[in-house]
């Protein structure tokens, strides 16, 4: 009977202990649930930051094109008003060579009665073109020797001081003399004295000349003559010249 009693009193609580662990699965469900959720907050946090990050990339990948950009614009910029100020000094050099040659060549090569023949300030004197176009009809000189003297910055006849021979001279302008310059004065040159069976002198004119390029012209004896670079006006001068400005 005790037996009985005992086993219909364990009967009697399997379903409370059944309830218990009901609600036991039930609270460890829930707690995997809000964990799930807890994770698909964590993964959608963890790619919004991605995405974040990603934005904050692609701007930052954007600033630093938009600074390359505007660094080369501005590269270029630099770079155009240097050709600029190169092209205003070239001109002043080719101006200022055309008004001053006569007496350049009488005080650093000993000539006189200097007379320009060719210049890009001046026509072609016509005897002058006569005489080259006959030297190229006869073969005296090339089409490209043609070409080089037609090419020449300043071309001058004179006579040297010393035996009063007559010299034809060749001369280049450039801001910066080199190896172009000095080779295309000798070129011209020598086509001068084939054309003309006279004396002539290579002449490069410039305002700066590298030391290399300096022995490269006494090598090919070309006259290399360096002068004083022409002083640019300062902003005050500037103004001064335009009242509007105040």
């Amino acid at each position: 009977m005790l037996l009985r009693a005992l086993l219909t009193e364990e009967f009697l609580r399997i379903p409370e202990r059944l309830d218990r662990i009901e609600a036991e699965l039930a609270e460890a469900k829930a707690d995997r649930a809000d964990i799930r959720a807890e994770l698909e907050v964590a993964r959608t946090e963890r790619a919004e930051a991605k995405a974040d990050r990603a934005d904050i990339r692609a701007e930052m990948r954007a600033g630093f094109e938009e600074a390359r950009a505007e660094r080369a614009e501005a590269k270029a910029e630099r770079a155009e008003m240097r050709i600029d100020i190169d092209i205003l000094k070239g001109d002043s050099l080719e101006v200022k060579l055309h008004r001053r040659a006569r007496s350049l060549l009488s005080q650093r090569l000993g000539l006189r009665r200097g007379r320009i023949m060719q210049s890009t300030m001046q026509d072609t004197r016509s005897d002058f073109y006569d005489a080259v176009e006959g030297a190229l009809a006869n073969g005296i000189i090339t089409d490209e020797q043609e070409v080089r003297i037609a090419a020449t910055d300043i071309i001058m006849r004179a006579r040297r001081k010393s035996d009063g021979a007559q010299v034809w001279i060749a001369m280049e302008a450039s801001n910066n003399v080199g190896q172009r310059d000095i080779e295309r004065a000798r070129a011209s040159a020598d086509a001068l004295g084939a054309i003309f069976e006279q004396d002539a002198e290579a002449v490069a004119v410039g305002y700066s000349i590298h030391t290399r390029d300096r022995e490269r012209a006494d090598g090919l004896g070309v006259h290399a003559f360096i002068i004083p670079v022409p002083r640019l006006p300062a902003d005050s001068e500037l103004e001064s010249l335009n009242p509007s400005v105040h």
